[in-house]
């Protein structure tokens, strides 16, 4: 489905809500031949206001008939403005690796010192300030690329490649973030073919997860199905070998990878691939024995029940990931990071918001933003549902969330 047109997407979601043309048409005040019309490619829709109709009746959000993530917007603040991401772009457009064939390496920060910066920076990402970690990371590419390229052909260069490929994925999920899908993509799969240069299955398979991201926000929810699971297969773990630090990384590698592979079988809305994968990684959630945060991934038994509710968030089905989020470990969920939960709480909020319930979708989104602000507030997909959720409440809306569009620059 991550390829059919808006009207295809249509045709779809109206066999998903098990409704007949004419009584679609009937709802949305329009003719059967309207419909059949607007289904078969032979009447554009090229109104806003006429595909927003479409997604009350059919109950999913707008994201589900456009088929991927929603584009960026202007910048927001403390968000990643668009100063910083060419100087992002510039960075990673750099080839240090290839002068140093030529010439004597730059100047870089040892080692050590660059480990204390890339851990420091993992943590700013998942605690989701996003504009102090955009203000860090085009001299943290730099520095990265550089130690790479001095160690090169020292005992070093698999830390130095290592250290290079973590810089990359950093990016790659910032930049995602803010809606700057091409440049994300762009950034994962540098860290692929870094990481198999410092030797690591582990962090090639984790970078492997943030290709599969930028794929499913490109809208290119098949090739994103396909390198999770390919990629989980070769992953997957011999439960009994292996120490337990390596044996735990391995599982939270592939449990994540399986828990993307479902985010992308739901967008195109294989509702048994999605229940496949998602208990694949109820089983390593099982297997680890708690949360954990090896290679960054927050992976265990907590964020596997979010995946599910998100999951059935892409599926269209609200209700679903409405009970479930009623039914959450909150000792586990309130351990997690800032970002999961506050993502979280976005995902929840779409849910709401398709079944119609505005008030709680608004609690959503104000809980997130309490949590997170930089997640709700530089996220694209945030001002979508936000919009939604204005448009769709009669009357004046709450003064917090008026507060809070008016802070986004939100409007109907």
């Amino acid at each position: 489905m991550d390829e059919l047109p808006i009207g295809r997407r249509v045709a779809y979601w109206r066999g998903r809500r098990k409704m007949s043309q004419q009584v679609f048409a009937d709802r949305l005040g329009k003719s059967k031949s309207w419909v059949d019309k607007v289904e078969r490619g032979v009447r554009r829709l090229d109104k806003f206001s006429v595909v927003y109709e479409i997604a009350d009746v059919l109950q999913v959000d707008v994201q589900l008939l456009l088929g991927k993530d929603v584009e960026r917007r202007p910048e927001t603040p403390n968000c990643i403005d668009q100063v910083e991401v060419e100087e992002i772009r510039a960075a990673l457009e750099r080839y240090d690796q290839m002068s140093a064939f030529f010439q004597p390496a730059p100047q870089c920060p040892p080692l050590d010192e660059m480990q204390k910066a890339v851990s420091h920076a993992w943590l700013t990402y998942q605690h989701a300030k996003y504009g102090v970690l955009a203000r860090t990371l085009p001299k943290l590419l730099r520095d990265a690329q550089a130690s790479d390229s001095a160690h090169a052909n020292s005992e070093q260069k698999e830390r130095a490649a290592h250290l290079l490929g973590q810089v990359y994925q950093i990016a790659s999920s910032a930049l995602r973030k803010v809606g700057e899908h091409e440049l994300s993509w762009l950034a994962a799969d540098r860290s692929i073919a870094v990481s198999q240069r410092a030797g690591d299955q582990l962090l090639a398979g984790i970078a492997s997860y943030r290709v599969g991201s930028a794929l499913l926000a490109l809208g290119r929810a098949r090739p994103s199905l396909e390198v999770n699971v390919n990629i989980a297969n070769r992953l997957a773990p011999g439960y009994d070998s292996g120490s337990d630090r390596t044996r735990d990384e391995r599982l939270s590698v592939y449990g994540m990878l399986l828990l993307n592979g479902a985010m992308a079988a739901a967008r195109i809305g294989d509702s048994a691939t999605v229940r496949d994968l998602i208990s694949g990684a109820e089983q390593a959630a099982i297997q680890l024995g708690g949360d954990q945060n090896h290679y960054w991934t927050s992976f265990g038994p907590t964020n596997v029940q979010l995946h599910r509710a998100a999951a059935a968030v892409e599926l269209g089905d609200g209700r679903t990931a409405v009970e479930m989020y009623e039914r959450i470990d909150h000792e586990g969920f309130q351990a997690m990071l800032p970002e999961r939960r506050a993502h979280y709480y976005l995902d929840i909020a779409r849910g709401y918001a398709q079944i119609g319930d505005v008030e709680k979708a608004s609690e959503m989104l104000l809980e997130g933003d309490r949590l997170a602000p930089s997640e709700i507030r530089c996220r694209p997909l945030a001002h979508e549902v936000l919009s939604d959720v204005l448009r769709r409440t009669r009357g004046t809306p709450p003064a917090p969330i008026a507060e809070l569009a008016e802070q986004m620059g939100v409007g109907v």
